[in-house]
This record gives C-alpha cells, structure tokens and sequence, in this order.
C-alpha cells in the first residue's frame, strides 16, 4: 500500500482538512439527531478512528493498516448526510472520490471504502483487516454521551441503554489474541437482557471480525463474562 499524497502518504489529517468532509460529517450528525438517533459526530468518529487504529497497532499490524483504519473510521458515518438505510455504502461512495483528490492510490482507496460499506449489522461482513478493526471499533462505542434526547422519561431502549453504559472500553490483548469489550451499566437504567435485546446482532458482529484478525471475543458487563 502506497498511496501518497506529493511525496508522503495520505493521513487522517488531510482527509479531516477537506472541507467537505467537515460538511458531510456535521450535516449527518445534525440529520441524524432530527430523526432522533444518538450522537455520529466529531466525538464518535474519532473515536472509532482512534480505536481501529489502536486495534491493528496492539495486534501487530503494519502502521499503515492501522492508519487506513483510521481513516475509515473517521469516514464511515458520512453516509448518514444521505439517508440511514445503507449509510455505508453511501459513505463509500462519498469519500471515494475525496480520497482519489487526495492522492491516494486506487489500492489504499479500494481497502478504505470496502472496510467502510460493510460496516453495518445489516448487510456488513469483516472484508479486510482494516474492515474487522472499523466493525469492533465501531460497534464498542456504547455511552451515555452518546446521548441527546435530555427527557430521560421519553428515552426509547436505545437511549436507554446508552444512558445506562457508563464505561465502555475495548481491551485488545496481542499475545493472547483476545479482544474483549468491557463495559460498565447501570442496572436500574438498562438490564443486560435489554443491551442484548438491541446489541445481540453488533455483538454478533463483533466475533466475526475478531475471528477475521485470528482473535476471540469477549463481552464483559459489570464484571461478568457474557461471551
């Protein structure tokens, strides 16, 4: 992989300076907030870009695996400016073009918008490496800043259990090839059985990836082992 940009490769940052990009991404947020969806913005993406990347860094992984990762965990939400349903395909084919002007190679593009269009439970599978660490790193993203109906009365299960997540931490282990997300809830919020009534597919998710980076999944709530 050797997409570059002049004479270095391209980076997260220059993806982050487009402006379209910055437009793509608030716009999205701020529909997705219209139609009552918990937050997708700055605080989220860049955290599933910074997970992912930490994802292939703590396996082993080339640095530029984990930098690609980065990118489309920056990148994968941008779909959501058009509408919810196959937002990732959407994102995809939003950013392609974004990362040819860049100048990116065609390869490095091709591993970025094919980890991002198969990032949804719905209809995604774990294609590539940078794929499966987009798909965990995603998907561990459960907590009450998540949040933005301020009604706590008025919360659907999705806020609520967001809400009731007051830690959520993905902790990859290297040596023993585990990945596991730990997470803190609130019981009198959110029931574990409530978490897996909505989270059962993510969850699901979650292995497969691990299973395509040769790891196990764990899930972990409050101390117990789940999976």
């Amino acid at each position: 992989m050797v997409g570059r940009k002049g004479d270095r490769l391209v980076v997260l940052d220059d993806v982050r300076r487009h402006p379209a990009i910055a437009v793509y991404l608030a716009k999205a947020n701020e529909y997705l907030g219209r139609l009552g969806y918990t937050e997708h913005g700055q605080r989220h993406v860049s955290l599933v870009a910074n997970i992912g990347r930490n994802i292939l860094e703590r396996l082993g992984y080339p640095e530029r695996f984990g930098q690609l990762a980065e990118i489309a965990g920056y990148c994968h939400d941008l779909g959501n400016v058009i509408g919810r349903t196959h937002h990732g395909a959407a994102a995809a084919v939003l950013v392609a073009p974004i990362l040819v002007e860049l100048g990116m190679d065609p390869e490095e593009v091709a591993v970025i918008i094919g980890a991002i269009g198969n990032h949804e439970e719905e209809v995604g599978q774990p294609v590539s490496e940078v794929g499966a660490a987009l798909i965990l790193a995603d998907k561990s993203d459960v907590h009450r800043s998540r949040v933005r109906n301020p009604d706590i009365a008025t919360f659907d299960i999705h806020d609520r259990v967001n809400y009731a997540a007051t830690r959520s931490f993905l902790n990859v282990c290297g040596p023993s090839r585990t990945i596991t997300l730990e997470l803190t809830i609130e019981t009198s919020i959110c029931s574990v059985m409530e978490y897996f009534e909505i989270f059962l597919t993510r969850m699901m998710m979650c292995r497969r990836a691990a299973q395509f980076l040769d790891c196990t999944f764990h899930l972990e709530i409050n101390g117990g082992k789940l999976l």
